[in-house]
């Protein structure tokens, strides 16, 4: 939309009546408090969602009662408007942001017109953990029948269960049916003699694919001929299988459509599960795995077609690399976060898909509802290697990174053989090894059991790991060495050659500082440290200028 359009919608809404409750006005003249903000973000997303609205807005620059504008200063340079998306969604449910932040610089004054994104269906928004609400011009707590009812939409609406008007039993493929049984007979044992007897019909019934007969979107979903996808238009059933060089440049594609019983194992066929070798301690025979653990990649690829949003039309994509794999489909994380799936390691209040769920359980596609995430950082653990990565900071998509790859054997081999250590640490010490910023929660419950050192968030191994595992000469470059060291390492070049310039100074002493810290954060230390020596020490001092200094012996 134009600003044109913008400044005709702004209009549009200061005609509304003061009690729409997805929509707020806010002077805002100077500044705004953030935590109102994202409590407002909260409360407006989800009254957006309970009266049918795509978006809530919150709108600065206008007074409320009057609807007058009199323009605001709140953040006035783009820059830090638009970091507000990022630390909104570090603090809300699934990193939900939003959608667009409009500045209008009008006549009467500047308006900031905030783009909040609906609650999704069945998921509540969030601010810090809490949910909000409004009740007429308060903001408050959502109720909780208003959390319910939001909650319920998912039971009320399944688009996976819904008939497909006109499918019959031979829109499916034959072959597909017959892998079913025999995936339905490998989870449900007990009942192998009877699947026998039972026709066609019956068995998809039964296995929960069908209802009464019909075919719904499931079955087309995973046992539809390639030609029946039509009857998911305008949704699509696709997963695309890309593979990429060194470069990423694209080297290979191949598209798969139903039915994904069977196509989810083509997908499999096609990545390359290379042979991967290490030495473990006192050996010298190397330990021959593949990169990847076979259940790591089904699992991943079918909670992909489990939790897909198919209302979303787009694919399934699964990108292969050199040694990592990236499964990524759309929708939000319903769970929230990882480390809640972890923890609770049992099935989730509601699902996107509960029909589609359900029948991939009983068709042995899915494991055991709820604990097979939990299972692939476990298995991902037993083979030294990195834990699976989430990537929830997009809207409405989800990405799964699996390494094929050790970051550090000695490292990650102690996390293993340490049974101390339970399945949230490892991941917190995962994110450590590969220098990921952890949570605050996350770096408090690793200093405590005193697993980590450095100022957060730049985090690194603490030394009694780094003795365990022979890594102490990173251990050594992290933690880098004592003021004094440094200072008589200038003073010794100053005497050998007779003064410095800063040029000589970074290159003698840069790379000798932390690994911990930043390119930024290395030059703001040389710079704190010759203002020390020639200030507080009077040990040096500068002959030349401010931007081309010269520095000799005081």
């Amino acid at each position: 939309m134009t600003q044109e359009g913008h400044k005709k919608l702004l209009s549009e809404f200061m005609a509304l009546p003061s009690e729409t409750e997805w929509l707020e006005f806010k002077e805002a003249k100077d500044d705004y408090d953030f935590s109102k903000l994202g409590k407002y973000f909260s409360a407006l997303s989800n009254e957006a969602n309970l009266k049918n609205n795509p978006y809530g807005w919150l709108i600065f620059g206008v007074e409320d009662k009057t609807r007058n504008i009199i323009g605001t200063r709140y953040r006035p340079h783009r820059s830090s408007l638009d970091n507000l998306k990022l630390e909104i969604a570090n603090k809300t449910n699934n990193r939900i942001t939003f959608v667009e932040i409009h500045e209008l610089n009008l006549p009467a004054g500047r308006v900031i017109m905030f783009q909040i994104p609906a609650a999704p269906k069945g998921i509540p928004t969030t601010y810090e953990g809490h949910f909000y609400g409004r009740d007429g011009q308060s903001i408050g707590p959502l109720n909780l029948q208003e959390i319910e009812q939001i909650r319920n939409q998912i039971k009320a609406y399944d688009w996976s269960a819904l008939i497909c008007d006109g499918a019959t039993i031979q829109d499916l493929e034959p072959n597909a049916i017959i892998k079913a049984r025999e995936k339905y007979k490998e989870k449900f044992p007990q009942k192998a003699w009877e699947v026998d007897t039972w026709d066609n019909i019956t068995f998809l019934n039964k296995s929960k694919v069908t209802i009464r007969g019909k075919l719904t979107r499931t079955a087309i979903i995973l046992l539809g001929k390639e030609e029946s996808e039509h009857f998911l238009s305008p949704s699509i059933a696709k997963i695309s299988w890309i593979l990429k060089g060194e470069t990423d440049s694209e080297k290979d594609y191949e598209h798969f459509g139903p039915p994904f019983l069977l196509n989810s194992e083509a997908v499999y066929n096609k990545i390359r599960n290379l042979k991967y070798r290490y030495l473990l301690n006192n050996t010298l025979f190397p330990t021959e795995i593949t990169q990847y653990e076979p259940y790591v990649i089904r699992e991943a690829l079918h909670n992909c077609i489990a939790h897909q949003d198919y209302e979303l039309q787009g694919r399934i994509v699964v990108v292969e690399k050199s040694d990592e794999l990236v499964f990524a489909n759309l929708g939000s994380f319903t769970p929230g976060s990882v480390e809640k799936v972890i923890e609770q390691d049992a099935p989730h209040e509601c699902y996107r898909n509960q029909f589609l769920v359900n029948a991939m359980v009983n068709l042995n596609m899915i494991d055991t509802i709820g604990s097979g995430i939990k299972k692939m950082f476990t298995l991902q653990r037993n083979r030294y290697f990195p834990m699976p990565d989430y990537n929830l900071s997009e809207l409405d998509k989800v990405k799964v990174r699996i390494l094929g790859k050790m970051l550090d054997e000695n490292y990650t081999k102690m996390l293993v053989d340490n049974t101390s250590l339970d399945i949230r640490t490892v991941i917190y010490l995962d994110k450590v090894q590969k220098k990921q910023q952890l949570t605050r929660d996350g770096f408090k419950a690793l200093k405590d059991q005193n697993l980590i050192e450095g100022r957060y968030p730049n985090l690194f191994v603490a030394a009694k790991i780094a003795a365990a595992t022979g890594d102490k000469a990173s251990y050594i470059k992290n933690r880098a060495f004592d003021k004094e060291y440094y200072k008589k390492m200038i003073i010794a070049f100053i005497k050998e050659y007779g003064a410095a310039s800063r040029q000589d100074v970074n290159n003698l002493i840069t790379n000798k500082l932390s690994d911990a810290l930043n390119e930024k954060q290395k030059r703001n230390k040389v710079t704190n440290l010759l203002s020390e020596m020639s200030k507080k020490d009077t040990t040096i001092r500068n002959t030349g200028s401010d931007k081309k200094p010269n520095w000799i012996l005081a």
